[in-house]
């Protein structure tokens, strides 16, 4: 189990450090979105916030996840992220779908090897 957790955990961080650094120093070339994708994605823009806050939480878990300090908030704060880039690409754009799904399965996994730590929200 602790090689499954490390391989998910240098996945799902590394995923998520790799799109907020890309977004914020353009490298990687990115096809242009089309049809309702880049209808969002102009609405996204024009917000002028919205953008670079999602990307700005998932850089600061990213980097939580790989470093192993602070992970288990850095999952649970993940989980809206994940949710949302998994419903946009089953809504959106369903080739992205399996990547989508995997990251979104992934931040579960890891929330679930660190189940005994988050008990204590869950009980009255």
């Amino acid at each position: 189990m602790k090689i499954a957790t490390l391989i998910v955990r240098i996945l799902v961080g590394g995923l998520m450090l790799f799109a907020s650094l890309s977004y914020f120093f353009k490298f990687g070339g990115q096809p242009a979105p089309v049809g309702d994708m880049k209808t969002l994605m102009d609405g996204f823009m024009a917000s002028k916030y919205l953008l670079p806050l999602a990307k700005s939480v998932e850089l600061i878990a990213g980097l939580t996840i790989i470093s192993w300090k602070f992970m288990k908030i850095g999952a649970v704060i993940l989980v809206p992220v994940t949710l949302n880039i998994l419903l946009i690409n089953v809504f959106m754009m369903p080739e992205g779908i399996p990547i989508a799904a995997a990251l979104f399965v992934g931040n579960l996994f890891l929330i679930y090897t660190n189940w005994d730590s988050y008990k204590g929200i869950f009980t009255a």
